[in-house]
C-alpha cells in the first residue's frame, strides 16, 4: 500500500521555493525559513505568487512530487508536472473508453451516483444526530427524493440525462445545507451554490477545498499512468482536468462538504476571518485560509475502512486508491470499476 506523504502548502505571498541537493527550500528575502527533504513530500501547493527555481521544479518532476500554483485565495493558475509516466496501453486505453459513449455513460454513472449516496449520507447523519436542531421532514423529504434519483440513475442511457440528475440532486443537496450549520447560523448561510467568485462564506469555504480537493485527485491519477484530462463525465476542455473532476465527484461530500460543517460547528473559523470585495467575492484571510489548511491535513491522517479493499486506511489514501481501482478496470483486472461510498 502506498504511504501517505505530506503536502506543502507555501501560502507567504513573497516566498521562494528552491532546492539544496535532496531539500525543499522555502526563502524569504534570501532567508531560509523552512527546509523538508524531498522523499517526505508528495505536493506542493503555492497560494499568491510565490517563485519557484527551475532546480526545484526538476527536482519535483524527478521525485514524483506534484507541484501546483494558486492564486492567494484558491483559484488553481497552473501545474508543473514531469514525464508522462505509467504505461501508454493504459492511457491509449483510457482515450477508446472515453470516446466510447456506452462505457463514459457506465463510468459516469459510478461518480454519479456514489456522489448522490455520499450526499445523502451526510444529510441523513445530520437526521439521525441532531434532530431536535432540524427540520426533520424537509431533511427526510429530501433524502427521499435523492434516493429515488439513485434509482433512476440505473434506467438513464446518456451523459446529459446523468448529468440532469446530478444537477437536480445537488440543488437538493445543498437546498438543505444550511440545515448542517448548527453554529454561527446567521454568519454562514448558503444563498445558492455559486463560485467565480463564491458570494457567501460556505461558498468560499466549498470552493477552496474543492480545489485542494482537485489537485489531490490529478496527482493521484498522474501517479497511477491515467491522463487527468481526458475524462467521461466532463467533456474535453483545454486546460480543465476532467478526470480529476470526474473522480472527485464521488469524494466531495465526505472529504470536502463535512470538514466546512464541522470547522463551522466547532467555532474553528469565524467570520471575522473572511471579507467582502467591490465585486462581491467573499474572500478568507491569511488566518482562516491556514486554519483550513491545518484542518485538511489533519482530515487526510484520519483512519476510515475503505469498502471495497475493507482495510484501514488514512483518509488521504483514498484519490489514489480509487485512481488504481479505476485503473485495473481500464485494464481489464475488474469486471466494473467500485466508486467509493461513505458507510
Amino acid at each position: 500500500m502506498r504511504r501517505l506523504l505530506n503536502t506543502l502548502y507555501v501560502t507567504m505571498p513573497d516566498s521562494y521555493l528552491a532546492c539544496d541537493g535532496e531539500n525543499v527550500l522555502i526563502k524569504l528575502k534570501d532567508e531560509i525559513r523552512f527546509r523538508v527533504p524531498v522523499h517526505n513530500l508528495e505536493g506542493i501547493v503555492c497560494f499568491g505568487f510565490a517563485g519557484a527555481s527551475p532546480g526545484l521544479m526538476h527536482l519535483c518532476c524527478e521525485r514524483g512530487v506534484a507541484l501546483s500554483f494558486l492564486t492567494e485565495y484558491g483559484k488553481f493558475m497552473g501545474r508543473v508536472t514531469g514525464k508522462v509516466s505509467g504505461n501508454v496501453l493504459l492511457r491509449r486505453s483510457q482515450y477508446r473508453w472515453s470516446d466510447d459513449e456506452a462505457i463514459a455513460t457506465r463510468l459516469a454513472r459510478r461518480f454519479i451516483l456514489a456522489k448522490i449516496i455520499n450526499s445523502r449520507a451526510v444529510l441523513h447523519r445530520l437526521l439521525r444526530d441532531h434532530p431536535e436542531a432540524i427540520d426533520t421532514d424537509a431533511i427526510t423529504n429530501t433524502i427521499n427524493k435523492m434516493a429515488y434519483m439513485a434509482r433512476q440513475l440505473e434506467k438513464v442511457e446518456n451523459l446529459d440525462e446523468i448529468r440532469g440528475i446530478e444537477g437536480q440532486a445537488a440543488n437538493l443537496y445543498f437546498h438543505e445545507f444550511n440545515q448542517l450549520i448548527l453554529s454561527q447560523k446567521e454568519e454562514f448561510c448558503l444563498t445558492s451554490r455559486n463560485r467565480r467568485p463564491p458570494l457567501d462564506r460556505i461558498n468560499a469555504l466549498l470552493s477552496f477545498l474543492y480545489t485542494l480537493l482537485a489537485h489531490e485527485v490529478a496527482a493521484a491519477l498522474e501517479s497511477i499512468g491515467l491522463d487527468p484530462q481526458v475524462g467521461f463525465l466532463h467533456r474535453d476542455r483545454p486546460g480543465r482536468a476532467s478526470l480529476a473532476l470526474d473522480l472527485m465527484e464521488e469524494l466531495r461530500p465526505h472529504f470536502a462538504d463535512r470538514l466546512v460543517v464541522t470547522l463551522i460547528n466547532r467555532n474553528q473559523i469565524l467570520a471575522s476571518g473572511f471579507t467582502k470585495k467591490e465585486n462581491g467575492a467573499i474572500l478568507m484571510d491569511d488566518e482562516t485560509r491556514k486554519e483550513v489548511l491545518i484542518a485538511w491535513q489533519k482530515r487526510k491522517q484520519e483512519e476510515i475502512i475503505h469498502p471495497y479493499l475493507e482495510e484501514k486506511v488514512a483518509l488521504g489514501l483514498v484519490p489514489y486508491i480509487q485512481a488504481m481501482l479505476l485503473a485495473r478496470h481500464i485494464r481489464g483486472d475488474l469486471e466494473d470499476y467500485p466508486s467509493f461510498i461513505w458507510k
